[in-house]
């Protein structure tokens, strides 16, 4: 099987898949020894009290918090593959391993892969804590299917689970310039947090509603590139600091995953307005101005409008399909600029491959998306 990429040719897939597969299930075990590490005192120390206690309230919201999904679809598993027992998920940490570094035979180092391993795994571990916090944020109950970690373990253990997490994903990190780089992230993701749950009061709320649309659009995309952008940012980031990658190329992925994080934006938004993308929950997601449509419906809103409830006139707008159809579109357009900007720095067709097989796990619901929206709007 072939698969042609945005370099000079076409690439051998299978090949790069057992690449990605492989790391991904290093990765999946070096989390697995992390878990491990943590409750290992837990298992030799006489069983106490205190030590019920800090398994209930502290070992078993970490695991469940790791071990819950990560929201993007994994490779599927298959027989005789490394991780061939689990869906695996791959890292873009990884990605920037195989594109700096090579492939196996190649110009692999001890020092480095060591590096991006405790990378990973921290990257991961923040992944994690972002979700937890961000569901006691948005008062979500079920994260992908499963309860969020504050429905099964209370808002207090939940916040001190993420704080924690956070903490322990610093320290593993351990190489300076990849902790640099992860504490610039964290600060990113809650200032673009608390930005975005300003939306929500009052105050906020009239502003946008006073201000040109302009403004409104580049509020959201400010919001977009700190909260979404920083997800698909770090990874990228934490991983060519640690592998002294040269500033013109960190910049070049850095430009990138903002256009991937507006992308994902994007589609989430859309995803309200959506049956076959939002499910049970289409037309829910009208409790804030963070919702790139109305950013683009309110223009010049006529006198009488309503200002608060926001669904009845939302849906009934005459420009509600066509507004749809132009974000997808910008949403797909976002996602093939972010890829052709990052095949620019790949060092070969397997490395583009190889960022292909692991962008498009969510990246393909994006063209979907467009694909539903055209449908539906008879284009």
């Amino acid at each position: 099987m072939a698969i042609t990429v945005g370099v000079t040719g076409t690439t051998d897939m299978t090949d790069v898949e057992a690449v990605v597969r492989g790391d991904a299930a290093l990765l999946e075990d070096d989390l697995a020894e992390f878990l491990d590490a943590l409750t290992a005192p837990a298992r030799t120390a006489a069983v106490s009290v205190y030590d019920t206690a800090l398994r209930r309230a502290l070992y078993e919201p970490v695991a469940d918090a790791l071990g819950s999904k990560v929201g993007q679809q994994a490779l599927p598993p298959t027989p005789g593959a490394p991780g061939g027992r689990a869906p695996l998920r791959p890292s873009m940490v990884y990605w920037a391993y195989r594109n700096y570094r090579g492939f196996s035979g190649e110009s692999e180092t001890a020092s480095d892969l060591a590096v991006i391993r405790r990378t990973a795994v921290a990257v991961r571990i923040l992944l994690k804590a972002a979700v937890a916090l961000d569901d006691i944020q948005d008062g979500s109950e079920i994260r992908y299917g499963e309860p969020a970690l504050h429905s099964t373990h209370g808002t207090p253990l939940a916040l001190n689970t993420g704080a924690w997490l956070i903490m322990s994903a610093l320290r593993h990190a351990a190489d300076p310039a990849v902790v640099d780089s992860l504490v610039r992230s964290v600060g990113s993701g809650f200032t673009g947090q608390a930005v975005d749950m300003s939306s929500r009061t009052a105050l906020t709320r009239a502003e946008l509603l006073a201000a040109p649309r302009a403004a409104r659009v580049g509020f959201w995309e400010a919001t977009a590139a700190l909260k979404t952008g920083t997800l698909f940012w770090m990874p990228l980031d934490a991983a060519v600091a640690g592998l002294r990658v040269v500033e013109d190329d960190r910049l070049a992925l850095d430009g990138a995953m903002r256009q991937l994080g507006l992308a994902s934006q994007l589609f989430n938004d859309l995803t309200d307005f959506v049956p076959e993308f939002g499910g049970a929950n289409t037309h829910e997601d009208f409790d804030g101005l963070g919702n790139r449509v109305f950013l683009e419906l309110l223009d010049d809103l006529p006198a009488g409008s309503p200002r608060e409830d926001f669904k009845p006139y939302v849906l009934g707008h005459p420009r509600l399909e066509r507004t749809l159809l132009a974000l997808a579109e910008e949403a797909v357009a976002l996602k093939r600029a972010a890829k052709g900007a990052v095949h620019g720095v790949c060092r070969s067709e397997r490395s583009a491959a190889y960022f292909d097989v692991t962008i498009e796990r969510k990246g393909h619901l994006i063209d979907r998306l467009l694909a539903a929206v055209r449908q539906r709007s008879g284009v």
